[in-house]
């Protein structure tokens, strides 16, 4: 993409009403523009990175055997009256009458609508195991949203429901997703932790949340310093092995990790004192297994293998794709803007070239531009005439993980310059080499000589 074409409404200033770093840098970036309190437009190149998030959600939802679909945004409230939730709920829920009087309301997730399709369609314990999702957006009626997309009012939600025969097949979904979360945040170039946490409205005696630790996150958490050394890694997971997921689950929980409303402090006082850690919490993600709550309550059946009805055994699995925005900035950026993981990029490289008009600085460029094209691989390429102070300026704000800077002076020896974003480390290359070296990094095919 051309910058001269590209819509990217940059700010110089820190907007007035951001109050922490990813709402400012989202805002002076021109990822989002507020609609109303807690509603935001996503502009090109936020929308970009929240599709890029999306896109790793489903490949991990995939890969983990999970079935995608698509459910409305707005519901019956006859169906949350049946799960006796529609009075509990609260404020948060937008409630809504349509023109035929019809109670009807603004899902803030879906384990009523999710309950009633199985039920409509699954009648045999021969067709479980089942787990669907979709990527749907939600909205909640918070008093007050703050903190731009971190906690609005309406936001971008993964949420994912098991239905299986047993507790014991439902807690091996639990483990399963456990695994597939994992998986999904270390592609973001995050490192969330699971947690034990609270089931809320929700429900449930097993559920974890996934915090990624940033200053600004609104839990206080506590844990064993330990668990920050985990990682996930490339490793290769069977996900219909119990064994191997319940081994992750084991790994990764079997050390002490706790939110403020599930903390025990005298369990907190075994973890040996110098390992000690209480921090803050950016939450990410949550999963849960809740039984038979739903379906109980809904009558959400099947045959079992003694033939009697059976009600099924159910857990919801959510991941907060657009907070996921908001929370790797938190976790990834310096006093000159955002630092984006190859993994979520909007752009693989920028381009910058810093005398536009002169035909061989254009003509470079365009060589390198092109040749990035073709190997799949999308370049920002400033082409304007924004001084070269402006361009860098705002490369660093948008966060690029690499740039190629373009000017005549390199080009007469032949080189041009590779810059990491990260580390502020560069080098110059031969613009061919600089295109390999891409190329590389992001596990493209070099080009051929």
């Amino acid at each position: 993409m051309r910058m001269s074409r590209y819509f990217l409404p940059v700010l110089k200033e820190n907007p007035s009403e951001a109050q922490i770093v990813s709402h400012r840098y989202m805002l002076r970036a021109g990822m989002i523009k507020q609609s109303s309190s807690g509603i935001y437009s996503w502009l090109p190149l936020g929308f970009k990175i929240l599709k890029n998030i999306e896109n790793i959600v489903h490949e991990e939802q995939v890969r983990a055997g999970h079935i995608p679909m698509l459910m409305p945004t707005l519901q019956s409230a006859d169906l949350w009256r049946e799960s006796g939730r529609y009075d509990d709920y609260g404020e948060e829920m937008l409630r809504i009458t349509d023109r035929h009087g019809r109670d009807m309301l603004y899902g803030p997730t879906n384990e009523e609508l999710i309950t009633d399709i199985f039920r409509s369609h699954v009648s045999s314990y021969k067709d479980l195991p089942l787990t669907l999702y979709h990527i749907q957006w939600k909205f909640r009626d918070e008093i007050r949203p703050r903190f731009g997309v971190m906690r609005g009012r309406e936001f971008y939600m993964k949420d994912g429901y098991n239905f299986d025969l047993t507790k014991e097949d439902a807690l091996h979904a639990y483990n399963r997703h456990l695994v597939s979360y994992l998986r999904t945040y270390e592609r973001m170039g995050l490192q969330a932790i699971p947690m034990r946490a609270d089931g809320g409205p929700i429900g449930g005696d097993y559920t974890h949340e996934f915090l990624v630790l940033a200053e600004t996150g609104e839990s206080e958490v506590f844990y064993d310093s330990e668990i920050t050394d985990l990682r996930f890694g490339d490793r290769q997971i069977d996900y219909d092995s119990v064994e191997q997921c319940q081994a992750v689950l084991e790994e990764f929980t079997s050390r002490y990790a706790r939110t403020d409303e599930t903390h025990d402090e005298s369990i907190f006082a075994e973890v040996p004192e110098a390992r000690r850690r209480t921090a803050r919490g950016i939450e990410v993600g949550q999963i849960f297994y809740f039984g038979t709550k739903y379906s109980d309550a809904m009558g959400a059946t099947v045959q079992g293998p003694d033939g009697k009805p059976t009600p099924v055994h159910m857990g919801s699995h959510g991941i907060g794709v657009s907070r996921l925005l908001g929370a790797i900035i938190e976790a990834s950026h310096d006093d000159k803007g955002i630092i984006w993981p190859e993994g979520v990029t909007p752009f693989h490289c920028g381009i910058v070239n810093l005398k536009s008009g002169d035909a061989e600085a254009d003509a470079a460029c365009e060589a390198i531009y092109g040749a990035l094209a073709a190997l799949g691989l999308e370049a920002l390429y400033d082409d304007t005439s924004e001084r070269a102070g402006g361009k860098f300026a705002t490369m660093d704000l948008i966060g690029l993980p690499w740039r190629i800077t373009v000017g005549p002076r390199g080009l007469k020896n032949g080189v041009v310059e590779l810059t990491s974003r990260r580390t502020g480390e560069s080098e110059e290359l031969p613009p061919e080499q600089a295109v390999e070296r891409i190329a590389q990094i992001y596990g493209r095919a070099a080009p051929q000589a």
